[in-house]
């Protein structure tokens, strides 16, 4: 498999290289707003560009639309499931395992399509997983309508199956901000750090959107047609969306590890992981998921007593839209303010945030309450994705961002059943102390982070 080549920083593309193309290194000036040109090079003075402007300069118009869409199949697929077999086996317990079994899948799927990614090339590996997710996620709508009765070992075929529709999940997230990582080396050293905190911020928002998106689009689907329509799109959704994604010009930016060697132009040869370093973002992701699952469980919950079930959708999305706004601001912040302490301010702020759980005794005041905490969320998530590429090595960063997602999604679910566990119980004031303790959880990792990250600058400064 062949390495891309990086011209060197700061000389300028072929001028029969189109803008959009990945091998093009854009004008310098373009990455920095406001930068001019050499007046004695004769050029004109470069057109102000804004930061997110300069994402489709660098990737190519499709990209990003393109990046956001293909990953809605996903966000549809849990809240799909559970929706089907909940509807066909009128039992909310078979449908709570099939869409867990989604989870769990794709908890164990997603570094393994990651490593696959890092070894062969992004391209073979996410055409291949949009082809078998397609058919399996088609197979889980014929075997439930199979099902009948829902004998024991027809619930078993179902939970085996949503269990490989989980596994087999394209990970475009993840690996959207891989080529991002990657499309930045192009670019002079000093646009590097903004232009990937712009790209993770972009990233952070296009999650929000799909997750509020997603189950929208399910319970839409299923309320004015049938339960099954839901799946059957995301299957097309995924053959179609995730294969051009795959294609994609981009694609070609982040080249396979092959035998060991380096990987894309200016990546450090046998370069190993320090999972001990990279755990420390891992065990965020995991503390951000459980935080989202028991969050969403609490307030179902809460909804039930002062509103009613069907409300608590609607409501979390409120957190989420806040989350998705608030998480494009981190592409301003002062690049001063270093990813680790950044970490522990977000967290800090979703700690004081999460207290606010217990005070609302009505829909209205609960409204006011979710749209701050959201605010802290977006950029928290954020940070730990761009913390985890520090700590990565570029060849290894397909697996490592996986691993972070799938972090998130192992957490959801132990979020859910801890929080749900004490909703039923207890109340939902009980349940609300679980996304309370998975804040004040990022927060001591953030200072872990603070610490780890320190060490290891001083080790390179002393090397």
């Amino acid at each position: 498999m062949t390495t891309s080549k990086s011209p060197s920083a700061g000389s300028p593309g072929p001028p029969h290289t189109p803008l959009g193309s990945p091998d093009r290194l854009p004008d310098p000036s373009l990455g920095s707003p406001g930068r001019l040109p050499d007046p004695s090079s004769g050029a004109k003075p470069a057109k102000k560009v804004s930061r997110y402007g300069m994402l489709p300069r660098l990737a190519g118009n499709s990209y990003i639309p393109l990046g956001l869409f293909a990953r809605v199949p996903l966000a549809m697929l849990t809240i799909g499931v559970l929706t089907l077999v909940t509807a066909l086996s009128g039992s909310y317990a078979i449908g709570g395992f099939a869409a867990g079994a989604v989870g769990v899948g794709a908890a164990i799927g997603a570094p393994l399509i990651g490593y696959l990614a890092d070894r062969l090339g992004q391209k073979p590996v996410l055409i291949v997983s949009a082809v078998a997710n397609a058919l399996i996620v088609s197979a889980v709508v014929v075997l439930v309508y199979a099902a009948g009765e829902f004998t024991a070992g027809a619930t078993a075929a179902v939970l085996a199956a949503t269990l490989l529709a989980g596994a087999t999940s394209p990970q475009v997230g993840p690996l959207s901000r891989v080529r991002w990582m990657a499309l930045s080396r192009k670019l002079p050293k000093d646009q590097r750090g903004p232009l990937v905190d712009t790209a993770l911020s972009l990233e952070g928002t296009a999650d929000e959107i799909t997750f509020v998106l997603g189950p929208a689009l399910v319970g839409l689907l299923a309320s004015l047609v049938a339960p099954w329509l839901p799946l059957l799109l995301a299957a097309a959704m995924t053959i179609s969306l995730v294969t051009l994604f795959a294609i994609h010009p981009t694609h070609t930016s982040v080249a396979a590890r092959s035998g060991g060697t380096a990987g894309n132009a200016g990546y450090v040869p046998r370069e190993s992981v320090n999972w001990f370093k990279v755990a420390v973002p891992v065990a965020g992701m995991l503390c951000m998921g459980t935080f989202f699952g028991s969050s969403q469980t609490a307030l179902t919950a809460f909804t039930g007593v002062h509103g009613s079930v069907d409300q608590a959708g609607l409501m979390y999305a409120l957190l989420g839209a806040s989350s998705a706004v608030a998480a494009l601001s981190v592409a301003y912040w002062p690049v001063a303010f270093s990813h680790a302490w950044r970490w522990v301010l977000t967290a800090g702020l979703m700690l004081a945030g999460s207290a606010a759980f217990f005070l609302p005794d009505s829909l209205a005041a609960m409204v006011i309450v979710l749209l701050l905490v959201g605010i802290p969320v977006g950029p928290t998530m954020v940070t730990i994705f761009s913390v985890g590429s520090v700590m990565a090595p570029p060849q290894w960063m397909g697996t490592v961002m996986t691993a972070l997602a799938s972090g998130i999604v192992a957490g959801t679910a132990l979020g859910s059943s801890i929080s749900g566990a004490l909703a039923q119980s207890v109340g939902y004031h009980a349940a609300f102390i679980v996304p309370v303790a998975a804040a004040g959880a990022l927060l001591l990792l953030g200072m872990v982070s603070a610490i780890v990250l320190r060490r290891g600058k001083i080790a390179q400064d002393a090397s």
